[in-house]
């Protein structure tokens, strides 16, 4: 598998980078290398360099002095825009998948669909453009006079990924603050800074103008920088609560609008009249998603006694039967975790699993299914209680807990019993009677019998999952800035 990995890596147009996007220009960075390292074998096959306090001034800097131009554009004009880059995203799709998948062990399976579903986001954006063209003028209480609405772009915004789909949580920020008329500055998370730079190719070749997108890279010391300076007007960040605290409170210091999509722990409630082999069928990927590094996917399985054996049953042969290996493998199901820390991290809250009593019917704190990188043996617990570490914390990893409920009102308690609510899912041959329950649900998102994104709706948590909102209408307007003008009506002719 190593030398495998090194051939992969050795074709891409990406490795040992030394430069920082900033305006037209590649900048030399003066900062030091951070390498980057293939989770599937531990090794090294690329650096980028830490951007300085500097540099990252200099990029929001020239995100400043494109953003009059660019905001000046028409709403359709910058549409185009992003249909031209969705059309060249996807024909990058191959080495953007490569390179994903040698930043984070990510099965080449699940990389395979990144370019699609980021060309997928920029039209549905580009197809809100007419509701920034759209006069939006409403009447004063008595009618004597009236209200035009403007929606003007909120300027030059920070935008924050995480590494566990480094291509897709760039552009869900990045499409509607292009669409608004906003210029931005990226800055990847550190295991995955190359992939992000086939995006900005695409939008060379879309010809969206130099210096309204800009890249940084590195790790908390320039995401710090980045957020506080004082020429940003906006903050977009995806990653952990923790993090997301600590970027929350500086922009309430800064008076900086931002958004956040933090951590999860969501739960699917089992009906007593579930399908279970319908569930089979979808488990995998409403469940475990990318080995379990996915923030919505619901880990916590919730089923009433007369379902809760049955489903033990069904989960442990399913997830035990999936393939575990290489990620570059169009059959591997799990890969490596991101990170050797990451590892770790799953791997302790495994053993505080036992620790505190669940049953482990797969996988559990054995040894790695392969070695060299930072794999995980895909766990199942049943017997979980709600009170257990691995109930409350998200594992983010490839661990899936089962609780059983006393009945469907229960069942909604232990749900709701976290202090989280990014997403959900109810499983129920009544899809009415499972919309009822899932109405009960406190949580930004839920599925009856599936899950998946919609770039239509809004997408966002509730408690420690996060603040504001992406995707739709609601996505779109967190990256403009409303202005009221209050003017008489105008006679009638």
């Amino acid at each position: 598998m190593r030398e495998r990995h090194r051939a992969a890596a050795a074709g891409l147009p990406y490795a040992e980078v030394r430069t920082l996007r900033i305006g037209r220009d590649e900048v030399t960075s003066t900062g030091p290398a951070s390498p980057v390292i293939d989770p599937a074998t531990g090794e090294q096959w690329g650096s980028v360099p830490e951007a300085t306090a500097d540099e990252v001034d200099s990029a929001v800097r020239a995100a400043r002095a494109a953003f009059p131009a660019w905001a000046a554009l028409a709403p359709t004009a910058r549409a185009d825009a992003l249909r031209r880059m969705a059309d060249a995203i996807e024909r990058r799709a191959e080495p953007l998948a490569l390179t994903n998948t040698l930043e984070n062990g990510s099965p080449i399976a699940e990389t395979s669909g990144a370019a699609g579903n980021a060309a997928s986001i920029l039209r549905v954006f580009a197809g809100m453009a007419g509701f920034l063209e759209e006069p939006d003028i409403r009447p004063f209480p008595g009618g004597a006079n009236e209200t035009l609405v403007a929606r003007d772009p909120i300027g030059v915004c920070a935008l924050i990924a995480p590494w566990n789909f480094p291509i897709n949580l760039v552009v869900i920020k990045l499409a509607p603050a292009l669409l608004a008329g906003c210029a931005v500055v990226i800055k990847p998370a550190s295991p995955t800074p190359l992939s992000v730079r086939f995006l900005l190719e695409a939008a060379d070749e879309a010809g969206i103008p130099p210096g309204v997108i800009n890249l940084v890279t590195g790790g908390a010391a320039t995401g710090d920088a980045l957020v506080r300076h004082p020429d940003v007007d906006k903050v977009a960040f995806t990653g952990s609560t923790p993090v997301g605290r600590k970027i929350a409170a500086a922009c309430g210091e800064l008076l900086r609008p931002v958004t956040l999509e933090l951590g999860g722990k969501s739960a699917a409630i089992v009906l007593p009249d579930a399908d279970l082999d319908a569930m089979s069928a979808v488990l995998l990927r409403s469940c475990i998603r990318n080995t379990g590094q996915t923030c919505y996917i619901s880990t916590r399985l919730i089923a009433t006694p007369e379902r809760y054996d049955d489903l033990v049953e069904m989960v442990t042969g399913v997830v035990g039967g999936a393939v575990v290996g290489d990620p570059l493998d169009p059959a591997t199901v799990f890969g490596p975790v991101a990170t050797t820390a990451q590892r770790d991290g799953v791997r302790a809250l495994i053993r505080a699993g036992v620790a505190e009593g669940a049953r482990v019917t797969v996988g559990g704190d054995v040894a790695p299914p392969l070695p060299g990188g930072s794999f995980v043996a895909p766990t199942v617990f049943a017997d979980v209680r709600p009170d257990m570490r691995i109930a409350q914390e998200e594992i983010f990893g490839p661990v899936v807990t089962i609780l059983r409920a006393a009945d469907v009102d229960d069942a909604v308690a232990v749900a709701n019993s976290t202090r989280f609510g990014l997403g959900g899912i109810v499983f129920g041959a009544d899809e009415e009677a499972a919309l009822r329950v899932a109405r009960r649900v406190d949580t930004g998102s839920i599925g009856i019998n599936f899950f998946a994104s919609n770039h239509h709706a809004p997408f966002g948590g509730r408690h420690d999952s996060g603040l504001g909102l992406e995707y739709g209408i609601e996505g779109l307007s967190a990256y403009l800035a409303p202005q009221s003008v209050h003017r008489r009506r105008r006679p009638l002719a």
